[in-house]
C-alpha cells in the first residue's frame, strides 16, 4: 500500500505509514516501549537483537520486536500484556545479571538503568538470582583514549556502537568479536581504543545505552564510577564553535561548568558531532583565559621578537575596564584625528556572532571613516567568493552539503572533508554507500578516496590544467546543456575558444593525470542527471585561486548542474561563522550582503548609519601588513583573530604589529597577536554568548550561553558598543536581538527572518521565499545585472614560487582533525591537545627513506622566508617531493615559511604551495 494504513494499538485505532515500525507508531502515539539496541535518530537502523521492546501481535504465536517489525494494515498490537511485560522484564534481568550494581557502575544513569527503574524492576535487575557471564572475572577496563572510557562490564553486545561507527559516521573502526555471550565490541583488530584508528567522534558514546562507552568527564578519577549524576545536569541547546558545518549541540552543564556535549538534531548534523565538537569544549574553561583588562607597561617597549612563553605581567599590567576602554579609544581616535581614518584597520572574527561581525565593521566604517576591515575569509575562501560574485552574483553556496545524497556524481576537489568538515563527510560517505559516484581530486591522498569512483592525485598547483581539460572534453564532445546555456549563461563562445587548446592529451603531463581518466571523469560529471562540486582551500589558497574557482563555476554552468536538488557549487567554509561574517560586511570591498562600497549602496548605508562613508575599497589582511611597514596604517583593532599566527610570512607580519602606534586586541586568550597589543580586552567565548551564526549551508542558527563569563571578562558585543561610544558614535543597542533587526533591515538575504524566528526554530535557511526556506538557489537564474551566469576563461598560471635546486620540495599547509585554525582554542583543550600534542611535519615513507631520515626525528623545514623545526611523521597520503606542515603549532609556526604573494582578484595568499627544503635539524643548524 502507498497511502496511510490503520492499526489498533492498545485498543485504539491509529494511523501509520507504510514502512513504519510498531515502535515508531507507538512513540508518535505517546506509548512508551523500552528499547536498548534501537536509537530513534537519523541514520540508525533497527536491529532487534536485545529483545527489550517486545510486544504482542494478535494472531501471532511469538512476540515481536517492536523496533524491527513493520506495521501492516489491520494489525492489532498490545504493548502492555502480562506476556509482553514479563518478557521485557526478563530481558532486563538477564542483561543486568552481568553488570555491576548501578551505584558502582560507570553510568548508573544510563538508559538501561533508567528503564529498569521506570519498569519498577531495578531491585530484581541488580539481584543475584541469575549468574553473571563473567563468573567473577571482570573484563579489562580500557582508558587509553583521552576522552572515552570503555567499561565492558556493562556491555550488553547490542552492537549499537558498531552501527554508530560503521553506518552513521561511516568510520569502520568498530566491530564485534568473540562468540555467544562473550561477544564484545572491539576496535580495529582488538586494539585498545586509544591505539586504534578511532577518530574519537564519540558517536558510540552518544549511542551506548548502558555506559559501556562513556565520557571521562562524567566519571571519577579512576574512570569507573559516575561522578556527575544526570540529575545535576542542565542542558542548553546551541551550535558548535568550530568549523563551518554548523552542528547543533546539547551542552550539559554542572556547577557552572560544561561537562558534556552531545549532538542535537540540527539540519546539518542530525545528532552527529566530530572530536572537536564533542570533546573540544573545555578551552572555554581553561585557566589561561583572560579575565581582566591589560595595558602595556610603559617600560615594555614593543619588539618584533617576542617570548610568547614569558611572563605576561612583565609586559602588561592589570587595569579597570574604564581605564582600558578609555586607553583603547583614545589611542585609536588619536591615530584617526592625526593621520586620517585610513590609518586605522580592523580585523574582525569569523568565530564571533553575526551581530558582532556586523557591529564591528560598522564601527570601522562609521566610526573611523575607512573600509580597512577584513577577517579570516581573506585567508581561506576570498578567491572563491570573488569568483562566485563575478560568475553567479552571490558568494553563498547554491545547495547544502546534505544534497550529496541526491546527486549522481559529486566532485570533491581541494578539500579534505574527513579532516576539516568531518560531519559533512558522513553525508558524503553515506551517499557513496548508496551509489553516488564520487570523484576526489587532491595532490595528497585522503580517506574519502576509499569511497571514490575516481581518485585523481594531480600535480600540486595544476588545478587549472586539469579543470580546463575537463571543460575541453565537455565542449568538444558536446556534452554541455545547450538549452540551459542559451537561457542562463553568457560568454560561452569565449570559453569554448579558450579550452580548445587544453585537450586531455596536452594537459596529461602537466597535471599528472592520464588523458583517458580525465575524459572519463568529465563525461561522468557532464552526463549524470545531477552533479555537485565541493571545494576547499586547496582550490582557493593559490595565486590562481580565483581562476581555479572560475573553472569549477564554468563546469556547473555549461552542464546546467546548478539550481536543482543534487546539483550546484559549494565551497566548504572553514570557520563556524565565516559565511555570516562575510554576509555581514566584514570585508573591505563590500557592505553587508556584498554591496560594493564603490557603488550606489553607499548612500543607503550613509542614511542608515548617519555618517559619511569612505567611497574607496579598503585594504585586505595582507595589504594592511604591508601598509604598516610603509607607514600608512598606524592603528589597529583586532577582535578574535590571530594574524600573528595566521598571516603568511609571519616574520614580516609580526614586525609590522610591533611598529603600530596603537593596537587593541579583544580576545579570550593571550594570543600571539595579543603580545603586541597596547590594550587587551578580555572577551566572551562562544559558550558564554547569545547570537546568530550562519553555517556553510546558509543556515542562520542560534547560539546560546551555557555558562557565565570568567572573572571580569565581558561580552564581545558590549565591548564593541562601548568602544563605539567612546570613539564618538551615539550607540544605544540593547542587545544582539536589536542588532540583528538592524542587519535584517539592510540585508536582503535576511528579508523575512527575525530574531525570534531563529530563536524559535533554531535554524533558518536564507533566503526565505514566503514561508519556505530556499535550500537550493539559482533555480530561475542568477542575481547578476543581466540575470545570467558569467563564464570567465582562464589560462595556466604557475605557482608564484616553484621548486629549484636550492629549495627542491613543495611545502603545503593545512589543518589536522584534532586542531583548528591557529590552535588558540583547540590547543587549550585538554582532550584535543592530548590527541595531537606535538608539532609535526609529514612526508611519505619513500621520500623519508630517500632522504636518509627517520620518522620521529626532528627535522628542519626551510623556505626563503624562514625556518622551523618539527617532528617528522610518515604519512603515505603526502605526495612525493612534498612536505605537509599543519599551521596550528606556535612552536613550529607554518606561516613563518609561507609565501605572501596574492591572488590578484581575491587577494588571498598562496598558502598551499611554495618551494622548501627539508633536512635533519642539526644539519641545517650547523650551516
Amino acid at each position: 500500500m502507498s497511502g496511510p494504513i490503520r492499526i489498533t494499538l492498545d485498543g485504539v485505532e491509529v494511523e501509520a505509514q507504510p514502512g513504519d515500525t510498531i515502535w515508531q507508531v507507538a512513540h508518535r502515539s505517546g506509548t512508551t516501549i523500552p528499547h536498548l539496541c534501537w536509537r530513534n535518530e537519523p541514520g540508525y537502523r533497527a536491529d532487534g537483537n536485545c529483545r527489550a521492546c517486545m510486544v504482542e501481535v494478535e494472531g501471532e504465536r511469538v512476540l515481536a520486536a517492536s523496533c524491527a517489525r513493520d506495521v501492516q494494515d489491520g494489525m492489532v498490537v498490545h504493548t502492555a500484556t502480562d506476556r509482553a511485560r514479563k518478557s521485557r522484564e526478563m530481558v532486563f534481568e538477564m542483561l543486568g545479571a552481568d553488570m555491576p550494581d548501578p551505584s558502582a557502575s560507570a553510568d548508573g544513569d544510563a538508559p538501561f538503568w533508567t528503564w529498569a527503574r521506570d519498569m519498577g524492576i531495578a531491585d530484581r535487575v541488580t539481584g543475584d538470582r541469575l549468574p553473571s557471564k563473567f563468573a567473577g572475572e571482570m573484563p579489562e577496563h580500557d582508558a587509553t583514549n583521552p576522552a572515552i572510557a570503555v567499561n565492558l562490564d556493562t556491555c550488553i553486545a547490542c552492537n549499537l556502537c558498531v552501527r554508530a561507527c560503521r553506518e552513521v559516521q561511516v568510520n569502520d573502526v568498530m566491530g564485534m568479536a568473540d562468540r555467544g555471550h562473550h561477544t564484545i565490541p572491539v576496535f580495529d583488530l582488538h586494539d585498545p581504543m586509544g591505539h586504534s584508528t578511532c577518530v574519537t567522534c564519540g558517536e558510540c558514546v552518544q549511542a551506548c545505552p548502558t555506559g559501556a562507552l562513556m565520557e571521562k568527564t562524567l566519571l571519577d578519577d579512576a574512570n569507573r564510577t559516575r561522578a556527575v549524576p544526570e540529575q545535576a545536569l542542565e542542558t542548553v541547546k546551541s551550535v558548535c564553535p568550530f568549523c563551518g558545518v554548523g552542528c547543533q549541540t546539547e551542552v550539559s552543564v554542572a556547577d557552572g561548568r560544561i561537562v558534556r556535549v552531545d549532538g542535537a538534531n540540527g539540519p546539518a548534523n542530525e545528532n552527529r558531532l566530530c572530536v572537536k565538537g564533542r570533546f573540544g569544549y573545555d578551552y572555554a574553561m581553561s585557566p589561561r583565559r583572560l579575565t581582566k583588562p591589560l595595558i602595556r607597561r610603559d617600560d615594555a617597549p614593543k619588539s618584533a621578537q617576542v617570548d610568547f612563553d614569558g611572563n605576561p605581567m612583565e609586559v602588561f599590567r592589570e587595569a579597570t575596564w574604564d581605564e582600558a576602554m578609555e586607553r583603547a579609544a583614545h589611542g585609536l581616535t588619536t591615530v584617526r584625528d592625526t593621520n586620517g581614518g585610513g590609518a586605522i584597520a580592523g580585523f574582525g572574527s569569523a568565530k564571533g556572532s553575526n551581530e558582532e561581525a556586523y557591529l564591528f565593521q560598522k564601527l570601522i566604517r562609521a566610526g573611523f571613516g575607512t573600509n580597512n576591515v577584513d577577517h579570516c575569509t581573506r585567508l581561506c575562501h576570498a578567491s572563491s567568493v570573488s569568483a562566485l560574485l563575478e560568475g553567479v552574483g552571490s558568494g553563498a553556496v547554491s545547495a547544502p552539503f546534505m544534497d550529496a545524497h541526491k546527486a549522481d556524481c559529486v566532485i570533491v576537489i581541494g578539500a579534505r572533508p574527513t579532516v576539516n568538515h568531518p560531519v559533512a563527510a558522513t553525508y558524503f560517505k553515506r551517499a557513496a554507500k548508496r551509489g553516488t559516484k564520487f570523484v576526489i581530486c587532491d595532490p595528497r591522498g585522503q580517506d574519502m578516496m576509499t569511497h571514490a569512483e575516481h581518485s585523481l592525485r594531480f600535480m600540486p598547483g595544476t588545478d587549472v590544467a586539469l579543470l580546463n581539460a575537463m571543460l575541453h572534453v565537455i565542449v568538444a564532445e558536446k556534452l554541455y546543456d545547450q538549452q540551459y546555456i542559451q537561457a542562463h549563461v553568457g560568454e560561452f563562445e569565449a570559453l569554448k575558444a579558450k579550452v580548445a587548446d587544453f585537450s586531455p592529451e596536452a594537459m596529461a603531463d602537466v597535471c599528472g593525470i592520464d588523458a583517458d581518466t580525465i575524459r572519463e571523469v568529465a563525461r561522468l560529471y557532464a552526463t549524470s542527471e545531477r552533479s555537485m562540486i565541493f571545494w576547499g582551500m586547496g582550490i582557493s589558497q593559490h595565486v590562481h585561486g580565483t581562476d581555479n574557482s572560475r573553472c569549477l563555476i564554468a563546469l556547473a554552468l555549461i552542464t546546467g548542474h546548478i539550481g536543482r536538488e543534487g546539483t550546484g557549487l559549494h565551497p566548504l567554509r572553514g570557520q563556524n561563522n565565516v559565511q555570516g561574517a562575510s554576509d555581514a560586511g566584514l570585508i573591505p570591498m563590500s557592505y553587508p550582503d556584498y554591496a560594493p562600497v564603490t557603488g550606489d549602496a553607499r548612500e543607503t548605508f550613509e542614511d542608515a548609519w548617519g555618517r559619511p562613508l569612505d567611497p574607496e575599497k579598503g585594504l585586505t589582511v595582507v595589504e594592511v601588513v604591508d601598509a604598516i611597514h610603509e607607514g600608512g596604517i598606524r592603528g589597529m583593532y583586532v577582535m578574535g583573530e590571530n594574524p600573528a599566527m595566521s598571516d603568511p610570512d609571519q616574520t614580516h607580519a609580526r614586525a609590522a604589529f610591533a611598529k603600530l602606534d596603537h593596537l587593541v586586541v579583544q580576545d579570550i586568550f593571550l594570543t600571539e597577536t595579543a603580545w603586541y597589543a597596547d590594550v587587551i580586552l578580555p572577551a566572551s567565548a562562544h559558550a558564554e554568548k547569545q547570537g546568530t551564526f550562519t553555517n556553510t549551508n546558509r543556515q542562520v542558527q542560534m547560539g546560546r550561553p551555557a555558562m557565565a563569563l570568567p572573572g571580569d571578562a565581558r561580552q564581545d558585543l558590549k565591548i564593541i558598543i562601548d568602544l563605539g561610544r567612546r570613539c564618538g558614535i551615539d550607540w544605544s543597542y540593547d542587545g544582539p536581538a536589536e542588532v540583528f533587526a538592524e542587519m535584517a533591515s539592510l540585508m536582503p538575504s535576511l528579508d523575512g527572518i527575525t530574531w525570534h524566528m531563529v530563536e524559535r526554530e533554531g535554524s533558518v535557511t536564507y533566503p526565505l521565499k514566503g514561508d519556505s526556506q530556499e535550500w537550493v538557489i539559482f533555480k530561475g537564474g542568477f542575481p547578476t545585472p543581466d540575470g545570467r551566469g558569467k563564464l570567465v576563461p582562464v589560462d595556466l598560471l604557475p605557482p608564484d614560487e616553484v621548486p629549484d635546486t636550492d629549495f627542491p620540495m613543495v611545502l603545503t599547509t593545512g589543518r589536522l582533525l584534532e586542531h583548528w585554525h591557529t590552535g588558540a582554542m583547540t590547543r587549550t583543550s585538554s582532550v584535543l591537545d592530548r590527541l595531537e600534542p606535538e608539532a609535526i611535519a609529514a612526508m611519505n615513507l619513500r621520500q623519508i627513506e630517500r632522504m636518509g631520515l627517520t620518522p620521529g626525528q626532528t627535522i628542519a623545514i626551510e623556505t626563503r622566508r624562514g625556518k622551523i623545526t618539527a617532528t617528522l611523521r610518515a604519512d603515505r597520503e603526502v605526495a612525493d617531493d612534498m612536505v605537509f606542515v599543519p599551521f596550528c603549532y606556535r612552536e613550529a609556526a607554518a606561516n613563518i615559511l609561507t609565501n605572501p604573494q596574492l591572488d590578484p582578484y581575491g587577494k588571498i595568499p598562496e598558502f598551499k604551495f611554495c618551494a622548501a627544503r627539508v633536512s635533519a635539524a642539526g644539519a641545517v643548524a650547523a650551516e
